[in-house]
């Protein structure tokens, strides 16, 4: 692509050169990679470009491979391919960080929080209560681990999760009287229509979590198309999550966690200039920052 653009790029290596290069990329080289990286966002957040707070929003995505490469390997959804863990803050809607990982990895939750950390140009509120960010972690039910949960306190962090409707989970919902539901809301705080949320915290036996997690429910009407299964009381779809925030609008923490969604977009980016086309056939690293 690039040779086709001499105007731009000028010469650019032979394909033998630039193979070389990439396998010349072991941890040593790659680490310095990535405080290249950050050093560079330092800059661009200095140029008044650093938001008031940062949402790392944690996904995995699933990229197909119609080739054996290294790392591949057969996937929950019954493909083939490779199932990259990924980081983007919300605000500034860049990749922080990832993981190449083989099609049927599940848990790195911990160790890519750490390399997102280290990504950020200025401390989080617990290292600098005075010009620290205060940084809120999401993810889906894969981030719903004791592990995660706990290195996101460790670090001060506040997180909101997507948490398994589980039996206990339905129980709790079937409980409920009619009155403890309130209306949802949309990103401009106004109401949602066809939504509400409750909080399920002295519902469930939350005690292997951490001091002061809570779990909010929402429900609400089924689109067209939507797909029921057995737990659908009265018709509605049920989602649930789990948050240590102490704000007590359960309606805005909601609406909050309904953000994380849009890391799917982020993602569609991704996979349309460049994810989708690697690794090589023997490809030297697992990482990608």
């Amino acid at each position: 692509m690039l040779r086709h653009q001499p105007g731009l790029f000028g010469q650019v290596v032979s394909q033998t050169t630039a193979w070389r290069v990439v396998e010349a990329i072991e941890q040593s080289v790659l680490e310095r990679v990535q405080r290249a990286w950050a050093r560079a966002r330092a800059r661009v957040w200095k140029w008044d470009a650093a938001p008031g707070r940062a949402t790392l929003d944690f996904d995995a995505t699933l990229v197909k491979s119609y080739s054996e490469k290294e790392g591949a390997a057969p996937t929950y959804k019954q493909g083939f391919g490779f199932h990259p863990l990924l980081v983007h803050p919300d605000e500034t809607r860049e990749a922080l960080a990832g993981r190449l990982r083989p099609g049927n990895a599940s848990q790195d939750h911990v160790e890519l929080l750490e390399e997102a950390l280290a990504q950020l140009p200025l401390p989080t509120r617990k290292e600098d209560p005075e010009r620290g960010l205060e940084v809120l972690v999401r993810a889906d039910t894969t981030g719903a681990t004791h592990s995660f949960v706990e290195a996101i306190i460790e670090r001060g962090l506040k997180f909101s999760i997507d948490f398994d409707a589980t039996e206990p989970v339905r129980l709790a919902i079937l409980k409920l009287p009619k009155s403890a539901w309130v209306d949802a809301i949309q990103k401009d705080l106004e109401p949602r229509e066809g939504a509400w949320v409750v909080e399920l915290t002295r519902y469930l036996d939350l005690s292997a979590w951490p001091a002061g997690t809570r779990a909010i429910g929402r429900r609400e009407e089924p689109h067209p198309g939507a797909q029921f299964n057995l737990f659908d009381p009265d018709g509605y779809g049920h989602q649930v999550l789990i948050t240590n925030s102490k704000d007590p609008d359960i309606a805005y923490l909601e609406a909050r966690h309904r953000g994380h969604a849009r890391v799917e977009d982020r993602i569609r980016w991704g996979k349309a200039w460049v994810w989708r086309t690697y690794p090589s056939p023997s490809s030297p690293r697992t990482r990608s920052g």
